[in-house]
């Protein structure tokens, strides 16, 4: 079996291929916003989501070229939330994947229409290369929703400035960034041949996994530079915004994403060796730095 970064690196290298494909060129007719498109989603990312929809297709037997439309789809509504989410209406960011964001680069009005371009085109994808696409959307559609990402980042924007006890963080960041991790898991087994059994205990490892996700970048926020994570450290601490870390202090986070960790673990323990990618990328997300 190859290595994990091995594995990674060859999904990495695929998705890549194939967002490149699905993505309008420069000459179309509305050349500009198609180049930002491009700029947005292409040439950086970790992709974990689309890493999450081929690991959870593999545990369930589901094939690559079935798995490379739900990996995309994922991956362009998160390019789309990063856009819309450094607006100076949100975070106003200038530093995303070690480049300036979408806004800096092109304008705010052009970044605007990026993300809602890559949004739509994400629903594309799924619609014309998915054979179940109407649960398939429907997956993507209440993760990105009011009751998915974009409810949570509501929920952190009225929080900024503000004190939330633990149940209120681990619901904001629930909806914010572990409702679109839990739909890459999803939309993976969607492609596999996955049972009853196999999606509960898939759903408890996604769960676990985007609350450990979130629980780091906490973590990496406050000790994390600029030059490493590839955008703007501090920056939850300077909008005053609550986090794991201000609940529990480093250390307790930490404590936190390691028992989450473990969780995921035990999750995925009625797969056997079909979850070792699963499981390696449980791994990765809580031991990574950056």
């Amino acid at each position: 079996m190859p290595s994990f970064a091995d594995w990674a690196r060859e999904r990495q290298q695929r998705i890549e291929g194939v967002l490149e494909r699905a993505l309008p060129g420069e000459d179309a007719v509305a050349g500009r916003l198609a180049a930002a498109m491009r700029y947005a989603t292409l040439g950086g990312g970790k992709r974990v989501r689309p890493l999450l929809v081929y690991a959870a297709a593999e545990a369930t037997g589901g094939s690559l070229e079935c798995a490379d439309p739900r990996a995309a789809a994922v991956e362009l509504i998160h390019a789309y939330s990063l856009v819309h989410d450094d607006l100076p209406c949100m975070d106003d960011d200038s530093l995303r994947r070690g480049k300036a964001t979408c806004h800096v680069a092109f304008d705010e009005a052009t970044a605007l229409l990026a993300g809602d371009a890559l949004q739509s085109l994400a629903f594309s994808v799924l619609a014309a290369a998915a054979p179940d696409a109407a649960a398939a959307c429907a997956t993507l559609a209440d993760a990105a929703g009011c009751l998915g990402m974009a409810g949570g980042q509501q929920l952190d924007l009225d929080a900024t400035g503000g004190a939330l006890d633990a149940d209120s963080i681990a619901q904001l960041h629930a909806m914010k960034t572990g409702a679109l991790i839990r739909a890459a898991v999803r939309l993976g087994a969607q492609g596999g041949a996955a049972n009853a059994g196999d999606t509960a205990s898939l759903e408890r490892y996604a769960v676990a996994t985007g609350l450990a996700f979130q629980v780091v970048d906490d973590v990496l926020d406050v000790e994390g530079s600029s030059a490493s994570l590839g955008k703007t450290a501090g920056k939850d601490f300077a909008q005053h915004k609550p986090t794991f870390v201000t609940l529990h202090g480093v250390d307790g986070a930490r404590r936190e994403a390691e028992r989450l960790r473990r969780e995921a673990h035990a999750a995925l323990a009625p797969f056997g060796p079909r979850a070792t990618r699963l499981s390696e990328l449980a791994d990765w997300i809580v031991l990574r730095n950056r």
